[in-house]
């Protein structure tokens, strides 16, 4: 369980709309399918209508301090099957890593891999009560890119197991090539909240707007008004 699952959801039915790629910068191919995440007649270029307004919102709110600047987009709605298989994807590499076998591993080397996974990667859950955030459809993993087309150093890749994934690792940065990294986190973290998102504590790409874990954050009062997106909603749009 994590901190935010006590949070209750009372889902709004807001549809699951095509994000228009043309208006933002993409990784492409999708980091995911590039792994070998099959996501069939699903895409995880979809977010929540009032989702997508606030990204675009907050891509004006960039642009007028930084006149061609983009979002990029990583990922955005994620299947909780997807989930699963990248939380095993991940699994395995930390396992290759640091040079184990998977078919030798004692249970108490399982646990602390699953422990290491588990920092980055939400529990892969088919219940309605503590879905994984991307499975809302309310979450997006994002950075940015410069008037040039060049994707921003942040100081560490999207997923990355280590300490350099928080937020606030480079906050007190001495090097001018560190506090390079703070200043793009923050710019990326200003216009995301500036348009309502909240940023996840661990991780400084991941925002969500209206999913349990930006309730948490916002308020430990507030309820989510997503909850796990059905497949049949997704093929309505």
């Amino acid at each position: 369980m994590k901190p935010y699952h006590h949070i209750s959801i009372i889902e709004c039915h807001e549809p699951l709309v095509p994000i228009p790629l043309e208006r933002f910068a993409v990784f492409s191919p999708h980091p995911y399918i590039k792994v070998g995440a099959n996501y069939g007649t699903q895409s995880p270029y979809f977010l929540r209508q009032g989702v997508l307004d606030a990204l675009l919102e907050a891509q004006e709110y960039l642009q007028q301090t930084h006149p061609g600047w983009r979002i990029q987009i990583f990922d955005a709605y994620r299947p909780v099957e997807i989930q699963q298989y990248m939380v095993d994807y991940t699994f395995g590499e930390v396992v290759r890593e640091k040079g184990l076998k998977a078919t030798q591993l004692s249970p108490e080397q399982k646990e602390e891999i699953w422990q290491e996974v588990y920092q980055i990667w939400a529990i892969p859950s088919d219940n309605p009560a503590t879905p994984p955030p991307h499975s809302t459809g309310s979450a997006v993993d994002i950075t940015l890119t410069n008037d040039r087309g060049e994707t921003m150093d942040m100081g560490s890749e999207i997923d990355e197991l280590s300490a350099r994934s928080r937020p606030d690792y480079y906050t007190n940065a001495t090097t001018p090539k560190e506090r390079d990294y703070s200043t793009h986190r923050e710019l990326l973290n200003t216009i995301m909240v500036k348009a309502g998102f909240e940023r996840h504590p661990g991780e400084w790409w991941h925002f969500s707007l209206g999913d349990q874990m930006w309730a948490w954050l916002r308020s430990r009062s507030l309820t989510a008004r997503y909850g796990k997106v059905i497949i049949s909603e997704l093929s309505k749009t």
